[in-house]
């Protein structure tokens, strides 16, 4: 069966060129050309994927992803003329899975389908041990995570983290000591293949630094210069230094 796509944007004319290109794709189109019907669309029937803009009439394309992500986890790829770096974290904030800029190549448009499907259909535990659940529960520094409860904890206070600040801190988490670049760190939280510029990490890691650093005064995450960033656990360090002494000292 073909996979369906539901279509939502207000400019005809991008919505019949696109519409064509995907159906020579060989995907099944629906549009609507505008928020509200769009959402009610999605709502009623079953797609495998949507295409939506954000500048919408009646329903902006952001409450619409924000209404959508509600009731269903169906892959989302944002259109928008917007390109700046905020309006594409608040977007992936809001659940989106992609996020191409207007205007775009058809061919890129494309390819940014094939790789959400790709990366909605593969196994997560592919993507190494970054997504390891035997340990559900990681700490450092006085940070706890917690898998099972989906919960981030510092001196007994909870942490609210949006879904993507939540996945760079278990990344972060699961590799200490490892020092992380950015691509990695790009690949491992939002998936291989996945097609975005780097620096949206360094939003993330200010994110997580403004929500933990500054709050609790502690300093969580390394930034290596030229290279990327890190946590590190000191325990483990001090504990490899002090073994190191007692073996020369026995010695």
């Amino acid at each position: 069966m073909n996979k369906k796509i539901l279509l939502i944007e207000d400019e005809e004319k991008i919505a019949r060129f696109t519409e064509l290109e995907l159906k020579h794709e060989g995907y099944e189109v629906a549009k609507a050309f505008n928020g509200r019907d769009g959402l009610a669309m999605a709502e009623t029937e079953e797609f495998d994927l949507v295409l939506l803009d954000i500048m919408l009439p009646e329903l902006n394309g952001l409450e619409v992803l924000r209404r959508i992500r509600k009731f269903s986890d169906m892959p989302v790829i944002m259109l928008t003329a917007r390109d700046a770096v905020m309006d594409k974290v608040s977007g992936l904030d809001a659940g989106a899975d992609d996020y191409i800029t207007k205007p775009f190549a058809i061919e890129e448009l494309l390819a940014r389908i094939r790789v959400v499907f790709k990366k909605r259909g593969a196994d997560r535990s592919d993507f190494g041990h970054a997504f390891n659940k035997d340990t559900p529960k990681l700490s450092a520094k006085g940070v706890t995570l917690d898998e099972e409860r989906h919960e981030v904890m510092c001196q007994g206070e909870e942490i609210e983290l949006t879904h993507r600040e939540y996945e760079l801190l278990k990344t972060l988490l699961q590799n200490k000591n490892i020092v992380l670049d950015r691509e990695k760190l790009l690949n491992m939280v939002c998936g291989y293949d996945y097609i975005g510029e780097t620096n949206i990490i360094d939003v993330y890691v200010r994110y997580l630094r403004t929500k933990i650093d500054d709050r609790f005064g502690i300093k969580l995450i390394s930034t290596i210069r030229g290279v990327g960033y890190a946590i590190k656990d000191e325990n483990r360090q001090e504990k490899k230094s002090a073994e190191g002494g007692s073996k020369n000292e026995t010695e």
